[in-house]
């Protein structure tokens, strides 16, 4: 079983040609991209609009990628609903997301948190994720701190390399980091169809873990089943067995669920809360009477995320893709992954 993590899968990434050169393109001055150009709480896809926007300068430390494949992520919804995003810093472009060839026509991926090593933006400001402080991915063109800039694996196409970078390092973090699991050990992920939870089914099937999912959704439990879950069940089901850790990123919707199909010990690894953050049952009783572990897991790192491009590269791991669809089609991926009427990632492609 290859298991995730420095070593032989990394070194079978870094086999072949680091530089794939590529016609170099034009300095631009102007660009097309979709940005939040107003916040609206209540109707957040008001907020969007595609048009051109300044395409990136020069500054010290700093790089400016051609954009190939860039994926949504719910972070561009909450973006446009003034969460991480304030309105002195409109507009903004969105996306955190992105694969595309740098101005030496080397194929990259880009690590979308900034500061986090001080690279590029000084070691005193703290750690953001792009389209926070910095304009996204959106666009024709995007700029970040060198450091940010990882090799694209030959393997990995530009749109499936465009996914990893937020949810499936998210999920990768979340299995392999925090929830302390081994091949053989048992997982429930929650909320099957949104681009974490699809991460992590396919990543703990290919670490040999014992993976169960829910979903509301008939259709997103049996393609949840085909992506190697054991078996798929609605929210709140009783599982067949009590598991070693959970995926959570639905929020108060399962939270209840999730503590009470924790065997004693047991781990949930929360990253997210798209049905709230306020749970009407806490389950404090539960957690401190079995020695209940509740790891919170934001992102992952720059060194998580080069293992995880090792790994799909090495064993055939892909991101699970709804859709592709062009720049100017924006506006049609926010309005599916608002409406939660998809499975896997929606990936807009540029030139």
């Amino acid at each position: 079983m290859l298991l995730p993590g420095r070593g032989a899968a990394r070194d079978a990434c870094h086999t072949g040609a680091w530089f794939r050169r590529a016609p170099a393109r034009p300095t631009l001055t102007v660009m097309f991209a979709a940005y939040a150009a107003r916040i609206d709480r209540d109707q957040p896809l008001n907020g969007l609009e595609l048009g051109d926007r300044p395409a990136p300068g020069d500054r010290p430390g700093w790089t400016t990628i051609n954009v190939k494949a860039a994926s949504l992520n719910h972070h561009d919804l909450w973006s446009l609903r003034g969460i991480g995003l304030s309105d002195d810093r409109l507009p903004m472009i969105l996306g955190c997301d992105a694969a595309g060839v740098d101005a030496d026509g080397n194929e990259v991926v880009l690590h979308s948190v900034i500061g986090q090593s001080g690279h590029g933006v000084g070691p005193d400001e703290p750690r953001s994720i792009l389209t926070e402080r910095y304009q996204g991915t959106f666009a024709e063109q995007v700029a970040v701190p060198a450091w940010n800039v990882l090799r694209k694996p030959k393997e990995l196409s530009f749109e499936e390399a465009a996914c990893l970078p937020t949810a499936w390092l998210t999920a990768y973090r979340m299995i392999f980091t925090n929830a302390g699991v081994r091949p053989g050990d048992s997982l429930l992920v929650q909320g099957a169809g949104g681009g974490v939870a699809t991460a992590a089914i396919v990543l703990g099937r290919a670490a040999g873990l014992r993976v169960f999912a829910t979903s509301r959704d008939e259709a997103k439990r049996k393609r949840a089943v085909d992506l190697g879950a054991v078996d798929a069940f609605e929210p709140g089901a009783r599982l067949p067995q009590r598991v070693d850790a959970v995926i959570e990123t639905v929020g108060a919707a399962t939270w209840s669920h999730s503590v009470k199909s924790l065997r004693p010990g047991g781990t949930v690894v929360i990253s997210g809360a798209t049905s709230g953050d306020r749970p009407s049952h806490a389950e404090l009783t539960r957690i401190f009477f079995l020695e209940l572990k509740v790891v919170g897991s934001t992102m992952g790192t720059k060194d998580e995320l080069e293992d995880l491009l090792s790994f799909c590269a090495a064993t055939g791991v892909r991101p699970v893709i709804d859709e592709v669809l062009p720049l100017e089609r924006a506006r049609a991926g926010f309005e599916k992954m608002a409406s939660g009427e998809l499975f896997g990632k929606i990936v807009l492609t540029g030139s």
